[in-house]
This record gives structure tokens, sequence and C-alpha cells, in this order.
């Protein structure tokens, strides 16, 4: 069953609202399909990014994708590596 509170992308990403901010990840599915990740690269704190924008690679054993962004917005948190 697919979490309620995800919204998805054509790019098997997803975004969770809440309280005015907004969490990105990307979908079980692009993990399985990707395989172990070797190496991401993420934006910047601060950084403005514009709905649809490249903000970032994803690279792994089997591809290297890009990660875009589902909505406008600024980033204000990054995960730990």
């Amino acid at each position: 069953m697919y979490p309620t509170d995800l919204k998805y992308t054509k790019e098997h990403e997803w975004v969770r609202l809440s309280d005015g901010d907004a969490q990105v990840g990307i979908t079980e599915y692009a993990q399985k399909q990707l395989g172990d990740v070797v190496y991401l690269e993420l934006p910047e704190v601060g950084r403005s990014l514009k709905k649809g924008e490249v903000f970032g690679t994803i690279e792994s054993v089997k591809a290297v994708s890009e990660l875009y962004s589902p909505m406008a917005g600024d980033v204000t948190e990054v995960n730990a590596r």
C-alpha cells in the first residue's frame, strides 16, 4: 500500500507537505531499480529551486540519475550523509 501523505511525480520521486515545509525523496521502486547507491549530490541549504529543476544526482552501481524538484521552494535542510 502507498502512504497516503505522499504525492508522487512521474520521475519516481515523492513529496510530503507539512506545516509549510516539504520533504522530498525517491520511491521504493526507484530505489530497487537503482540498486546500491554509491554517491549522492544534493543542493546547498539556502538554494532556491523551481518546479521541475534538476537539483541533484544519485549514482548507483547501475546508473546515474538526476533528481528533479517536484515544486518550487528554498532548501532549508539536507539529510546528513
